[in-house]
């Protein structure tokens, strides 16, 4: 354990947040998804973890470490329902709160399409499977920065 740090938080998922450059993406992702596959692909190489949570406690946690990017649109994504496009399911809609009240900024989850998500994946820096097991609690937030003191 270490101070300030959030327990949910892993010295593995640690290590990458911090590794992670502005612009990197992290692709949070249920347990219905390609995870292992896609996660060789990625700059890390490995699959990283966070089983016993929601996809929402999982962004909980990794926000409180990591600064969401404020230059693009798609600082946050989230898979479309498959030939519903516009549906938001609980799930994302529990995420969506999670990064309002943490972020501080009125910007919707922009939608990607299930193949482009799957092809996003792939170039994202890592890839941390939750234990969500609701369809649809697939995820990409885009790292920011942190300005200096004063």
């Amino acid at each position: 354990m270490l101070k300030g740090i959030d327990n949910r938080l892993s010295a593995d998922v640690l290590y990458a947040l911090r590794a992670m450059g502005h612009g990197d993406l992290l692709v949070v992702c249920d347990t219905n998804f390609p995870a292992d596959s896609i996660a060789r692909e990625t700059v890390l190489g490995e699959l990283l973890h966070m089983d016993n949570l929601t996809a929402a406690q999982a962004i909980e946690a990794i926000l409180s470490v990591l600064p969401l990017d404020t230059f693009v649109p798609d600082f946050a994504g989230r898979m479309e329902v498959v030939g519903e496009p516009a549906t938001v399911p609980a799930v994302q809609k529990e995420v969506q709160e999670v990064i309002d009240r943490v972020d501080g900024r009125e910007a919707r989850l922009v939608g990607i399409e299930r193949f482009t998500f799957y092809d996003t994946a792939r170039q994202a820096y890592a890839v941390i499977q939750t234990g969500e097991r609701r369809f649809y609690g697939c995820f990409t937030l885009r790292k920011g920065v942190i300005p200096p003191e004063g």
